[in-house]
């Protein structure tokens, strides 16, 4: 079996377009997930047991159905309740909720992962809770988060490829178009295996970078005055 180059080279601003509309919805789905992450993490630690059932539930449910089981009950399921979005809206409302819950369970597990009584430490120097959340607690848990929000944003950029069954004009679909124009199967899907790898290499190296950045500029958050007094109070520092 000999392979045809031109059948790469003659598609690729289509295999491009089709990329670039994977990564916006994979960037919306980003931001919108890990503001539903934030939030649903602090139902998920609130004292509130309705909150933390509800947060418990959404998980759940999310966790323990596909990713195109969701997407198929958003895109069809909605249109039989009166509800008409368009496919691509569809397509990232469901990723977006899918990767929430995941993002979910980072958060709390990095917020639980710190020393308890840090919230009280730091009230009992007469920090607010948003200043205890905002310099004390918030800057302890973003250098750990990465590594496992990078490894799930990758995991979502990779399931928007099921996007593509309700037509929506990502990489994948781009894929089946030109296969379909083409009948080389094979050259096709060499380049979007390669498209998809191209791209989450370049994710996970920039996120490298910046976990070193991170680590050092929370390093150096953690050395003002009011945050050396609270780690004194917590037994951290002498």
């Amino acid at each position: 079996m000999s392979l045809d180059p031109s059948v790469i080279i003659d598609n690729l601003p289509l295999f491009m377009e089709g990329a670039g509309m994977t990564l916006r919805i994979t960037a919306i789905a980003f931001v919108v997930g890990m503001t539903i992450g934030g939030f649903a993490s602090l139902a998920a630690l609130s004292r509130f047991a309705p909150l933390r059932w509800i947060c418990s539930t959404y998980i759940a449910v999310m966790r323990g159905i596909p990713f195109i089981v969701l997407l198929f009950l958003i895109h069809y399921g909605l249109p039989a309740a009166g509800i008409r979005f368009p496919a691509i809206v569809n397509g990232t409302a469901a990723l977006s909720l899918f990767a929430g819950a995941y993002y979910t369970e980072i958060i709390r597990a990095c917020v639980q992962a710190l020393p308890k009584g840090q919230w009280e430490s730091a009230r009992a120097i007469g920090m607010s809770p948003a200043a205890a959340a905002k310099d004390v607690i918030i800057p302890q848990i973003l250098a750990p988060m990465v590594p496992p929000v990078v490894n799930c944003t990758m995991t979502m950029i990779k399931e928007s490829s099921v996007i593509s069954t309700i037509t929506v004009a990502e990489l994948t679909f781009s894929g089946l178009v030109v296969q379909g124009e083409t009948f080389a199967p094979f050259e096709v899907f060499i380049a979007v295996a390669l498209i998809y790898w191209a791209i989450t290499a370049a994710f996970a190296f920039g996120a490298t970078m910046f976990e070193r950045r991170l680590a050092g500029a929370s390093r150096n958050r953690l050395m003002t005055p009011l945050v050396s007094r609270y780690l004194v109070l917590d037994g951290r520092r002498t």
